[in-house]
């Protein structure tokens, strides 16, 4: 029986060495790390990592939340494990399924899971609507007010004797203290 562990963090700014030191210290042979959004189907290294895995062997992860996507695909994951051969160890829920047990407490804890992403989702929604009914909208605040919008517009209509422009689109983002693109976008026509 070998143990092999799999890792997913959300997004290419999420660290994922916490998971990888529980997977090592759990005493996996190899660790495959996905970095993709929970609700993406696509996890190249997820489907390495299935792959791999053979009759007696521990799929070991941290959390019912790296692999799965919902309770339905964690069901149907886990019949397939199931049907392979493959027990789940996961590390932070104390689930083995090994053990009726660890088995029932594997569905428990997948229905809240799925649960909890769902109220998450259902809140980030609820507020976003909240706020644009009162006329906020979200993003970043503009790099340049009004003000300097204008300002910046004047700079680059200003034209020397000879008829060419007083100041490059460098110098101007340089004076404000922003990037070329943000001067570029505030050139616009509106």
């Amino acid at each position: 029986m070998a143990q092999f562990g799999y890792a997913r963090v959300s997004t290419r700014g999420q660290k994922d060495d916490s998971q990888i030191d529980a997977l090592n210290a759990a005493g996996c042979e190899r660790i495959w790390v996905d970095k993709a959004s929970g609700k993406l189907a696509r996890r190249p290294e997820w489907d390495k990592c299935f792959e791999h895995l053979r009759r007696g062997d521990e799929l070991v992860i941290t959390r019912l939340s790296r692999p799965f996507r919902s309770v339905r695909h964690m069901t149907e994951l886990a019949a397939q494990l199931d049907e392979r051969g493959i027990e789940l160890v996961v590390l932070k829920q104390g689930i083995d399924t090994t053990t009726p047990a660890g088995r029932f407490l594997f569905h428990v804890i997948a229905a809240m899971d799925e649960m909890l992403a769902d109220l998450i989702s259902e809140g980030t929604l609820e507020g976003l609507e909240s706020a644009r009914a009162r006329g906020r909208v979200g993003g970043r605040p503009p790099a340049l007010t009004q003000l300097q919008a204008l300002k910046a517009r004047e700079m680059y209509d200003e034209r020397d004797r000879h008829g060419k422009r007083k100041y490059t689109v460098a110098q101007i983002a340089e004076t404000f203290g922003v990037s070329r693109k943000t001067i570029y976008r505030h050139l616009e026509p509106a």
